[in-house]
Order: structure tokens, then C-alpha cells, then sequence
């Protein structure tokens, strides 16, 4: 049989080990609906003549286009001048940079005011909790907020140890003789009548649970402690070692509030809160306990609170803060009041006054609000001072509150138990404790653990 020639090869032997078709037809010469005689196409429309006998192609063997033994180098020899001015650019530029972020870092830091302080208030509580330092609050009305938690001055609600002091939640029918059916039905809690209650207003006093209203005695216990009347500072410095509570629903908080209401009820005197805290893991839940915050409450009346202008916070990349002690703290001054945490140039809120912000009034707009179809007055503008109201003595607070109607907590967020609308909301909280008291942890992480406290004045020290 006479050869066919492949680009000039001879056929291969035929005991050649690998095989390709010797004739390929073309598909695409050949008319649609059309077979060659002698061919078999196949379904990807490829004939191959099998009428000729010829042999299939052995495959092509692979040849490296390396070079190989010794060849030019000129790079070698001769520089590419461009290499020259890539070196150039890549330390000029890392060196402008370095220069920029050691001087961000370095007027970052100058600009934080460093006046003068002096410690006039410090506790670490290695003495156990001094009530010529500290006062309780023991009360049973949510203190505003609609919390639910009665705060007392049970040695299980708030102790100090070799660790600090301790402000821990309790299920009062756990820790009290009141059964879960009287806190549902038929008890009175009396403060005023046991002459412990610190509150005149008696729906903070006396509670009667009812199960057609749907009252209930708190149907949690916690801690709320102060330093009013004792400790308090006009322009200064706060700072607070404490590490965190585990919990569902749980409200840790580090605050401040004006010894006396000179502007008038709440919020027109102001509220500082120095840190404030959902005990929810912030895993699965947004803003928990990996966030905190800090937060200036004022405005010329309650429904008005103007919180949302000035308020800010911290979140931990890693963890979360009841993992460990961090420091909170506070500085206070006529020119700006700012939160950090853990460092001064970590700040969670920055609040600066003066001429070019506007007095608190003009700031919060109230001008142009209304409540009952009436202008607010201003209660402020009888100091001529831009920071009125935070211009008088406050005081220190501690406590973890439990839930509140507030709208702290989102009502429909994670599974939220309870409607901060509905008169049963305390109820419903209670109902759902098979949900929430897992969540808490076990002895002392269920609490806010407070290792020590320091309250400086802005003033230097005399003597």
C-alpha cells in the first residue's frame, strides 16, 4: 500500500503504543444531512475514513522550548535605568509614609488636653462596699426607664471581694421567700412599709401583683449604687476598671447624674453615661456585649431628649467585654466632654462646646420643636454658658439594670420577649425566663465586676 506522508513523517510502526485517527474529515466541508461513503460520523459530527486502511497517527512527543547551555545575559551587564527609579519611588513614598502616620499619631495625641487633675475619690473595694462612700438605691419602678429588675441592697445582689465589687442579677423567686405564683397573683411588695424604699414616689415603692392586669412583682433582683451626696465632680475626670456581664437582656451601665436638678427634671439637667452595655452575646447579636457606649442626654423636656446628637461607641474587634477588665473613662471639661475606653485616644464619644457649636438650645433645634402646640422654653440660657447643662456637680453611679420599655432593647430584634408597649411587658419578660436564664452565667460573670474607681477634680492638688 503506497504511504501517505504527515508533514513529511513516515507512519508510524505498527506496534506503536498510542494511537490517533489517520484521517480526520472535516464536518464542515461536508453538506448538512449529507455522509461521505465508506465513513462513520460520529454525535460530535467527526468522520473518520476507515474504507482506505490507513493507520492512525502516533501522538506528537512534547519538546521543551528551554534554553539550554550557555546564552546572553545583558541585564546582567547593563541595568535597566528604570530599575533605579522604582527602587527611588518604593522608599521615597514608604518613607513620606511613615513621616505622615508618625505625625498623624503624634498631633493626635497633642491635641487630647492634658490640664491638671487631682484624685479626690478612690475605692477599690478591698474593704468591702463603705457606705460613707456608697449609697443603695432600693426600688421597685424601673427608675424611668421601665427596667425591670427591683434593686436592693442584698448582699446577693452586691458584694465585694478579693476581686472587687460585684453587682449581680438575681430571679427573685430563687432568692426570695416570694413564690413564682405570688409574683404573678395576690402579693404586695411594700418598700416604704419595710422603711427601706430611697425613692418619695410610691410607684417606686409599692408594687401588687395581678393577673388580670397582668403586674407582676419584679421578677428580678439587681444593684444600683452611688456616690450622691458624697463623691461628685464639676469638670474633671472618671475612670472605672470593670469587666462586663454574660447575659441576655442584661444592661450594664457606668453613669453620671447632677446632685440636684437646677434646670429642672430629667433630662433638663443632663446625664452622663460613661458606658452602657447589652449583656447579649454580640455574636448573634448586633451591638451585645462587644459594643459599648457613651452618651449625653439634655433637652428642655423628656420627649425631646436629644440623645441621638450626642452619643458614640467603642466596639472590640476580638472577644468581647466581659472577657477581661477594661478601663472606662470620662473627661470633662467647658471646652468638650469625650468617653474612651482603655485609652485616652480611644474614644467612644467626642462632644466639643463653644461659640462655634451654639448653646445646648440652638444645638438640639428646640426652637423649631413643639410639645402641645407650644415652643419649648429654654431653661439654659440664664448661665450665658455654651455648655449649660453640664456645667454643675454630678455624681458616680453603678448598676446592671435588667431589660427595660424603653427601647433600649428593639422590640422584635433576636427573639426580644417582651413589647416595650404593653402593660404586660414584665409579664411577658417573666414568661420567658426559660430563654433568657440559660444565657446568664454562673456566679459573678452574670454581674458587672467592678475593680476600682478614681474620680479626679480639674484642678491641681493643693498642699
Amino acid at each position: 500500500m503506497e504511504k501517505q506522508g504527515d508533514h513529511g513523517r513516515d507512519d508510524p510502526e505498527p506496534n506503536a503504543p498510542y494511537y490517533l485517527p489517520r484521517t480526520i474529515d472535516n464536518p464542515f466541508l461536508t453538506p448538512r444531512n449529507q455522509s461521505r461513503p465508506g465513513t462513520i460520523r460520529s454525535s460530535a459530527a467527526v468522520s473518520y475514513n476507515l474504507s482506505e486502511g490507513t493507520r492512525p497517527l502516533r501522538q506528537r512527543k512534547f519538546k521543551s522550548a528551554r534554553l539550554i547551555g550557555s546564552y546572553d545575559k545583558p541585564w546582567t551587564t547593563k541595568r535597566d535605568p528604570r530599575m533605579l527609579w522604582d527602587k527611588f519611588f518604593f522608599w521615597g513614598l514608604a518613607t513620606i509614609g511613615l513621616g505622615l502616620g508618625a505625625y498623624i499619631i503624634y498631633t493626635g495625641w497633642a491635641s487630647v488636653d492634658n490640664p491638671p487633675y487631682c484624685l479626690i475619690f478612690e475605692d477599690d473595694f478591698s474593704s468591702g462596699i463603705d457606705e460613707s462612700n456608697w449609697n443603695y438605691e432600693i426600688q421597685v419602678g424601673g427608675y424611668g426607664s421601665g427596667s425591670f429588675d427591683w434593686t436592693t441592697n442584698d448582699e446577693k445582689n452586691a458584694y465585694a471581694d478579693e476581686n472587687g465589687l460585684h453587682i449581680v442579677p438575681t430571679v427573685t423567686s430563687e432568692v426570695t421567700s416570694i413564690t413564682q405564683g405570688q409574683i404573678l397573683n395576690g402579693y404586695t411588695l411594700n418598700l416604704t412599709a419595710q422603711g427601706i424604699c430611697t425613692s418619695t414616689d410610691t410607684s417606686a415603692c409599692v408594687v401588687v401583683s395581678n393577673s388580670t392586669t397582668g403586674t407582676v412583682i419584679n421578677p428580678v433582683r439587681s444593684a444600683r449604687l452611688t456616690t450622691q451626696g458624697k463623691h461628685n465632680i464639676t469638670y474633671g475626670k472618671v475612670e472605672v476598671v470593670a469587666k462586663l456581664p454574660r447575659g441576655d437582656w442584661l444592661w450594664p451601665a457606668i453613669w453620671m447624674m447632677p446632685e440636684s436638678s437646677v434646670y429642672g427634671a430629667w433630662p433638663a439637667s443632663g446625664e452622663i453615661d460613661i458606658m452602657e452595655s447589652k449583656g447579649n452575646d454580640g455574636l448573634t447579636y448586633a451591638g451585645g456585649r462587644n459594643l459599648v457606649g457613651g452618651t449625653l442626654h439634655w433637652a428642655p423636656d423628656s420627649v425631646l431628649d436629644a440623645y441621638y446628637r450626642t452619643s458614640g461607641v467603642r466596639y472590640l474587634k476580638r472577644g468581647d467585654y466581659s472577657d477581661d477588665f477594661h478601663t472606662f473613662g470620662m473627661e470633662w471639661g467647658e471646652d468638650y466632654i469625650y468617653t474612651w475606653v482603655d485609652s485616652r485616644l480611644a474614644q467612644s464619644m467626642y462632644i466639643p462646646f463653644g461659640k462655634k457649636y451654639g448653646d445646648m438650645y440652638d444645638r438640639g433645634f428646640f426652637s423649631k420643636m413643639s410639645i402641645n402646640g407650644s415652643i419649648p422654653l429654654d431653661p439654659w440660657s440664664v448661665t450665658g454658658r455654651f455648655n449649660t447643662p453640664f456645667d454643675e456637680p454630678f455624681y458616680l453611679i453603678l448598676n446592671v439594670a435588667v431589660g427595660a420599655t424603653n427601647g433600649y432593647f428593639q422590640d422584635g430584634y433576636r427573639n426580644k420577649p417582651w413589647v416595650d408597649g404593653s402593660p404586660t411587658a414584665a409579664e411577658q419578660f417573666l414568661n420567658a425566663q426559660s430563654a433568657w436564664e440559660p444565657t446568664w452565667g454562673e456566679g459573678d460573670t452574670r454581674g458587672m465586676t467592678i475593680k476600682s474607681v478614681k474620680l479626679f477634680s480639674r484642678t491641681t492638688c493643693s498642699g
